[in-house]
């Protein structure tokens, strides 16, 4: 059983992670060509910030390459609950930080020179998914 629940907590912490940035990258990809119909010159803008949700997929997949190598039969509690965890830190983290990268594109289309504080709040969410990720690795 232990086992099992392991392989569910890998499982989860690649899969949430995943279907997080999928969705955040899409949320800041829609933004993207809707601004790109308002001013293409800033196309490269556009796709900066539409990247960005990209990470916490990258670090779902860097919690399960670190935690494989545990022992399944005695540790499997231990990796559902970093599974579950970081997998929705990441999850949340990357949908609420597409959406931030979003209006940014928005205001980008405006007029507006906002990329670098668009950047600025984009980090914030960012910050929680690597402290999932630290937690995940130190345990």
């Amino acid at each position: 059983m232990n086992e099992i629940l392991g392989y569910i907590g890998l499982g989860l912490v690649l899969g949430l992670a995943g279907i997080g940035s999928c969705f955040g990258t899409t949320i800041a990809g829609n933004a993207a060509e809707g601004a790109l119909k308002k001013d293409p010159s800033k196309s490269a803008s556009y796709m900066l910030l539409s990247a960005i949700p990209a990470t916490q997929g990258l670090y779902g997949f860097v919690a399960f390459l670190m935690s494989r190598t545990r022992d399944f039969t005695t540790d499997g509690p231990l990796m559902l609950g970093i599974g579950l965890g970081v997998g929705l830190v990441c999850l949340f983290s990357a949908i609420r930080q597409g959406q931030i990268c979003a209006n940014g594109i928005a205001n980008i289309a405006q007029g507006h020179d906002v990329l670098t504080n668009t950047m600025i709040y984009a980090a914030l969410p960012e910050f929680y998914a690597i402290l999932g990720l630290v937690a995940a690795l130190m345990v």
